[in-house]
């Protein structure tokens, strides 16, 4: 790890994470109903159904697969701060308890959660290099 940027971890941890989170959502709520037959499940504090699990899933995915270079992380990075700022803002506007784009349901643990990795996103990106380190030998 020593060799990778902040970017690559945080590339690879969301990564993980969302991979992890998506595969439980669906032993809680594997439903793919949509506008008023959308079912919901909660998730710790989050609401969830089988659309969000498969955006957890399909995110997490491209976390780990552009964590293996600097300019790939740093890309994710910045660009799913965008998105997921994006997302926060469709998400207050729906409010607690609505449904984004009539197929995931959201709520306000899930808006705070969105708002804070977009801005760790964009910070963590902007602050890495779009390059690996390089080692130094030590003698």
């Amino acid at each position: 790890m020593q060799d990778k940027t902040l970017a690559q971890v945080y590339a690879l941890a969301l990564g993980a994470v969302l991979v992890l989170i998506g595969i439980a959502g669906f032993l809680v709520e594997a439903s793919f109903g949509v506008g008023d037959s959308a079912e919901r499940g909660t998730l710790i504090l989050f609401d969830i159904n089988g659309w969000h699990n498969v955006v957890h899933l399909l995110s997490g995915i491209v976390g780990l697969a552009m964590a293996g270079t600097a300019a790939k992380a740093r890309l994710f990075a910045i660009g799913y701060g965008i998105v997921y700022v994006l997302v926060t803002i469709l998400g207050f506007i729906v409010g607690d308890g609505g449904l984004l784009l009539q197929i995931i349901p959201i709520n306000t643990a899930d808006n705070l959660l969105h708002l804070a990795i977009a801005v760790s996103g964009i910070a963590i990106g902007l602050a890495s290099p779009a390059a690996s380190p390089r080692r130094t030998a030590t003698a």
